[in-house]
């Protein structure tokens, strides 16, 4: 694309002896004094000026912005490239597959259909943690992934061989914002002769991760991600910037992760969805790269669209570190000097609000038992559990047999004390704050449970019993400081003569193989394995629910008994449902205090007052004796990390091993779809679509598919983890002749929309309020007589016959947590034509649309609850189809009917933000707009 150039930008950067065009921040007056990542976005309109689009007073509105005005001017940004996983990579390629047929059916040239900006996949999201514990554990995984996974893998290297501009990144390379930000990003493009900053769109939220390179960088759905693949901007609107300055130093024994969890509490608390953080000061300087990664990993989990840390010179000592080019390194440090773009913190620049973090008050701390944002002080997490607890368990257990609990009460109340009499053993009710001396003591519910395993010995497991502890994700394996300090802790335990609980599963899985290679040279390996943590792969595992099934003893005890186990992970998502379907309480933790939980094996354990042990002289070992100083893992990052490690991993990253290579490859520049396929199939997005948009409309008679409350997470709607017996999309696979052993993960089966409409809504925490206090994916289906709790799926396939649109209800914050696309195409598929909530996060509302699907949100103050709707009744909305008028309506009328025929009407305000997101929602969805206009073209 060519400039129009009207502030007349565009000039000629020398670097050594390379020159580059450029396009000079400093020709737009004003934009001197913007914060770090709008001046990146400044340049990124100057450069794709194109008069229509993106207009002059696109630029100067941007170099005019009033920190303190909300967002209202719309800007079109133009990635200069997208990062893929496989998960949600994978039905990218199948849509950019079936646009070509579906472009060559209406008159075009399917090679039209191809990336316009550089787009990499990673291959990180499929191995799972099936073997654990043992030597062969990550050879073997890595076998039946490819056993699972042939088929799509076979369609990735079609892919890769078809798409100009399209490189994939074989399994068991390592996790793709690790790889991101180690080997992809340039932090400086350079292309056709122009250079201008790295900026990126990936279909993970956690793309963020390499804001921590100065790159800016967002997740997206994968329908958004293949827009920008065919040269599409993404619509938004000039953000808030909320600058985070950090000062003071970190105390002793506190890690990159107890200061994330700590900044994600803040950050939620202030309110930053849809906002740019960017952190400034002088402070800057002295954050680590893997820190800033850190903490830009986590910008979903505090909810902004990015957290970014400006271009210096310890970006420049991280790329020379991971093997960037002198060249490269020569042109990133002029470029970013040129431009403005180099941290500089005598000139701070005005943000939108501010917030600072003191390092010297963080303290070691988890995040818990269901959301990332819930942090506790690790020396308050066994009463934090002990009230958690509550909430999961029958108030009978906390009496029942003689337990722990009672034990703490004999010890702190004497028998006759008519405190302890009336409340715990009469009562048989949990404590209370108002009961003189009850808070020290907590309620502690206790079943222990017998398990005798033939090759894990006899034990007893009990509610808050950790049974996963696993060192996995993106967040921390990035960062030598943690993986080696958990290292070398698990070192500090085996001399100690420590060992990990039997009950406990734990997995090893790091980001990158040049984890392998410095726990090689430092020596490390053995401590980690002699207490279970072997290699189980190089992916994301547990972090996205792919930990593998428990020991079947286990997971018998748990279920049997309804225990409320809990998993210990150093990852940066521990929402409910998510990380095993045996487990309920799931915490977030350092890799450090991972490996101290799977030696504790309990929740119900105090690292200050409770040993983890004893030495083989009969002294009790406690978390603080084994715990590494700040000097032994500076020393050992020192004298085990190196250069050549990474220059040695990256050398031929897109070549991949002996299964990769043997893999057969179908050719041809249109695939040839296997009607047998159970793992990709060619979707229906396209059928019978006319090559001019048929006019949207209201709707009229719909019924309600879900009811549903507050913080309802994609994960709550896309389909994620294993596939279920007896579910519909365990039914489809079984018609089709999978057998059980080999349902695998609805991750692995994106590719294919029947398995997946199947398992949207299908969250066994889904709480669906149109029943009662069922979870799971249940509805009811008022096409029936009575209107029986059906599955979703088989409700949603007869209101589609008989030609019932549906609406979808919800609370606050709808749509959180990861960028998955499935969640907007799952809930499209099962005719859902309107979501009306009280309030969304921006990925999901956007995919909504994407999808065809408007997003609607309750008038200011009102909810479900207020208005007295119960799902029951039936729906008009009018005022949609002023759309077809090329106008977005603020608002829309909404009359729910009620069965015995009383009316609750509203007016349901239009979540469609942009005129870009209008047209997209016209059109059908964003791929059929780009289709329509590859056709015009």
């Amino acid at each position: 694309m060519t400039s129009k150039n009207t502030f007349g930008a565009r000039a000629t950067l020398n670097v050594g002896d390379n020159s580059y065009e450029i396009y000079r921040l400093d020709a737009v007056p004003g934009t001197e004094k913007l914060p770090y990542s709008l001046k990146v976005l400044a340049e990124n309109l100057l450069r794709t000026e194109d008069g229509a689009n993106i207009t002059k007073e696109h630029v100067e509105a941007l170099a005019n912005w009033d920190p303190t005005a909300e967002p209202s001017v719309e800007i079109q940004f133009t990635p200069a490239r997208v990062v893929m996983q496989d998960f949600t990579g994978v039905p990218c390629i199948v849509d950019l597959a079936t646009m070509r047929e579906a472009i060559a059916t209406l008159g075009g040239d399917p090679e039209k259909v191809n990336p316009l900006a550089p787009a990499d996949l990673v291959i990180d999201h499929s191995v799972i943690a099936d073997l654990f514990g043992r030597a062969d554990a990550f050879e073997r995984n890595v076998e039946i992934e490819y056993e699972r996974n042939g088929e799509r893998y076979q369609f990735l290297r079609w892919g890769q061989g078809a798409f100009d501009d399209f490189k994939v990144v074989p399994p068991g390379t390592g996790i793709v914002h690790q790889v991101n930000i180690e080997y992809l990003a340039p932090v400086v493009m350079q292309r056709d002769g122009v250079a201008y900053p790295d900026t990126c769109v990936g279909t993970d939220s956690h793309t963020t991760m390499v804001n921590g390179l100065g790159v800016l960088g967002w997740g997206v759905g994968g329908i958004e991600a293949e827009a920008a693949m065919l040269g599409q901007p993404v619509s938004m609107l000039i953000p808030r910037v909320v600058g985070f300055k950090l000062t003071g130093e970190r105390q002793t024994g506190v890690t990159a992760t107890d200061i994330v969890l700590t900044a994600t509490e803040m950050l939620r608390q202030h309110g930053v969805v849809g906002k740019f953080v960017e952190f400034y000061g002088e402070g800057v300087a002295e954050i680590p790269l893997a820190n800033r990664a850190t903490l830009g990993n986590m910008s979903p989990e505090f909810g902004s669209t990015a957290a970014i840390f400006p271009i210096d010179d310890e970006t420049l000592s991280y790329l020379r570190f991971t093997g960037r080019s002198e060249e490269q390194l020569a042109l990133v440090e002029a470029y970013a000097k040129e431009q403005g773009l180099w941290h500089d913190p005598s000139r701070e620049p005005k943000y939108s609000e501010y917030i600072e973090l003191d390092l010297s008050t963080v303290v070691p701390s988890i995040a818990g038992p269901k959301r990332p944002q819930d942090r506790i002080a690790l020396t308050d997490a066994k009463n934090a559990w002990r009230r958690d607890i509550a909430d999961y368990v029958e108030d009978g257990e906390f009496n029942g047999e003689y337990s722990q609990l009672d034990e703490a009460i004999d010890e702190t109340f004497p028998a006759s004390d008519p405190v302890r009499n009336t409340s715990f053993l009469n009562n048989k009710k949990p404590p209370t704050a108002t009961e003189d001396g009850l808070a020290q003591v907590a309620g502690r519910p206790s079943k222990r449970v017998a398990v005798k395993a033939a090759e894990l010995g006899e034990f007893e497991i009990d509610h808050g019993s950790v049974v996963i502890a696993a060192i996995t994700s993106c967040t921390n394996t990035s960062n030598p400081e943690v993986m080696l300090g958990a290292a070398l802790l698990a070192r500090n335990a085996v001399e100690k003569g420590l060992a990990t609980k039997p009950w406990v599963k734990t997995t090893m899985a790091p980001g990158s193989q040049v984890v392998s290679d410095y726990y090689d040279k430092a020596g490390l390996w053995p401590y980690l394995e002699k207490l279970g943590f072997f290699l189980v792969g190089y992916g994301c595992t547990t972090c996205i629910g792919n930990s593998g099934p428990l020991p079947e003893e286990i997971s018998k005890a748990i279920n049997d008994n309804d225990l409320a186990a809990a998993a210990v992970l150093s990852g940066n998502r521990n929402f409910e449902g998510r990380i095993n379907p045996d487990v309920k309480m799931n915490y977030l933790a350092s890799p450090p205090l991972v490996i101290a939980y799977a030696l504790a094996g309990t929740m119900d354990f105090d690292f200050e007052a409770d040993p983890l042990g004893q030495d083989k002289d009969g002294n009790d070992v406690f978390l603080k004796d084994i715990w590494p100083s700040q000097q032994d893992i500076s020393d050992t990052i020192a004298s085990s990390i190196s250069r050549e490690m990474f220059l040695k991993n990256y050398a031929d990253v897109f070549k991949g091993d002996e299964r990769w290579q043997n893999l057969p490859t179908p050719d041809g520049k249109t695939f040839d779809w296997d009607p047998q396929s159970t793992y990709v199939r060619k979707p229906p997005y396209f059928d019978g679509m006319p090559a001019e948009p048929t006019p949207v409309s209201d709707i009229t008679g719909a019924r309600v598919l879900a009811l549903l409350g507050d913080s309802v997470t994609t994960d709550h709607i896309s389909p994620a983890g294993n596939i279920k017996e007896g579910t519909p999309a365990a039914q489809y696979l079984e018609a089709n002749g999978v057998e059980r052993k080999n349902f695998n993960s609805f991750g692995s089966r994106r590719g294919n929309h029947e398995v997946m409409i199947r398992g949207t809504f299908a969250n066994i925490r889904l709480r669906n309020q149109l029943l009662d206090d069922v979870s799971g994916g249940y509805t009811r289906d008022f096409t029936q007589e009575g209107a029986p709790q059906a599955f979703i799926y088989d409700a949603s396939q007869n209101y589609q016959k008989a030609g019932i649109p549906l609406v979808v209800l919800g609370g606050k914050e709808y749509g959180s947590g990861s960028s998955r696309d499935w969640a907007a195409k799952g809930t499209s598929l099962l005719g859902v034509r309107a979501v009306i909530t009280e309030s969304f996060e921006r990925i999901h509302r956007s995919n909504l649309i994407g999808m065809g699907v408007i997003p609607l949100q309750f008038p200011e103050g009102e909810s479900a609850g207020s208005l007295q709707l119960d799902g029951t009744e039936t729906y008009d909305i009018t005022g949609i189809e002023e759309l077809n008028n090329g106008r977005t309506p603020e608002t829309v009328h909404v009359t729910a009917t009620k069965e015995d025929g009383s009316k609750v009407e509203f007016d349901a305000v239009v979540r469609i933000d942009t005129p870009g997101e209008a047209d997209y929602f016209r059109n059908g969805g964003i791929l059929q707009y780009v289709l329509r206009n590859m056709l015009k073209a």
